[in-house]
């Protein structure tokens, strides 16, 4: 009787040591925090090196010219806008420029930490936005026309770990010209962000 006792125990131990292996190599090892990479840091004068805006602007009626102003640290945002109010042509415009860097993130247990880049992607992919029929893995876009000659674009840009998002208002302006000057700022801002 107590063989029996002794060899059912074994055997109990044997099963709990192979079905806790099995768990262990299931679940996985935990990954180490310094092993998931950090957003990049943007450069501080990113505003400035995206450049002169004017050309996307109405000509004011004191003759100057807004420029971007500059808010964020690890997401940087450029804006800048022209009030019809200051105008004498009655048109007006704004630009928003924003670039978000994406840090890595724990993969779920057993599995390596995601890059940057896959974070990224995955966020990309979650937009509600129409893809751009030519660069439709790479560019999301919206368009409304606010009335008349005024449109409102929203073009959303992925380039690795980067996420670029424009959004220009304008009147008077057609269309394609306010998807090519969102798609411009968007390539520039990438270009700077490097």
């Amino acid at each position: 009787m107590a063989s029996r006792l002794v060899r059912r125990t074994a055997i109990a131990a044997g099963i709990a040591v192979v079905a806790g292996l099995g768990l262990g190599f299931a679940a996985g090892k935990p990954v180490d925090p310094k092993d998931i990479l950090p957003a990049r840091h943007l450069p501080a004068d990113l505003c400035d090196r995206i450049g002169d805006v004017s050309s996307l602007l109405p000509k004011a009626s004191n003759g100057k010219t807004p420029e971007l102003v500059k808010t964020g640290s690890t997401a940087i945002r450029c804006s800048v806008k022209a009030d019809e109010t200051a105008q004498t042509t009655y048109s007006s415009a704004t630009l928003d420029i924003t670039v978000t860097p994406y840090a890595g993130k724990d993969g779920g247990a057993g599995n390596p930490p995601l890059k940057p880049a896959q974070v990224a992607r995955q966020v990309f992919e979650r937009r509600a936005m129409t893809a751009d029929p030519e660069r439709s893995n790479v560019k999301r876009v919206t368009r409304a026309a606010t009335g008349g000659q005024s449109w409102t674009v929203t073009l959303v840009e992925l380039h690795a770990d980067l996420i670029v998002q424009v959004d220009y208002t304008a009147q008077p302006i057609e269309r394609q010209a306010a998807e090519s000057a969102a798609l411009a700022m968007a390539d520039r801002a990438i270009w700077e962000a490097k």
